[in-house]
């Protein structure tokens, strides 16, 4: 789901008991598009509403340019921990991704454990990448 708030571009999906929402932010001074080169940071926050703590084991990213070129980026955790999530907590953290193209987009998922050992996995939102002073854009 996309929400707006405040010119603030949200995306967030909720899978199992597991909400996910991811804030993109299009980085201007670290950008260069004469060179081809766009880069965003984007504001993860992961909620546990359910009722088990759950551990955030693995990461699996597609990011796709506007050409349609994909690369996936798979890894342990996110920003160099697996963090464990009570009940009602929540984790947040920002990272960073670029691309030669103006626009794109991203999405993924997490696996996830819980304390009895059940792996699943918990989906993060599509969502899009898009520089502000082109008016072209993928989404």
């Amino acid at each position: 789901m996309k929400k707006t708030t405040n010119s603030i571009i949200m995306y967030s999906k909720q899978t199992n008991s597991v909400l996910v929402t991811v804030t993109p932010t299009y980085q201007d001074s670290r950008s260069s598009p004469f060179e081809n080169m766009f880069v965003w940071t984007y504001h993860i926050r992961i909620e546990n509403k359910g009722s088990h703590t759950l551990q955030l084991l693995n990461r699996h990213w597609k990011v796709i340019d506007a050409l349609g070129q994909m690369k996936e980026i798979t890894g342990s955790g996110v920003v160099g921990v697996q963090p464990s999530l009570e009940p009602g907590e929540d984790f947040e953290y920002t990272s960073e991704t670029s691309l030669t193209t103006s626009s794109g987009m991203m999405f993924g998922i997490y696996e996830m454990a819980t304390k009895a050992g059940e792996i699943f996995n918990i989906d993060i939102p599509a969502f899009s990448l898009d520089c502000p002073h082109i008016k072209e854009s993928m989404n």
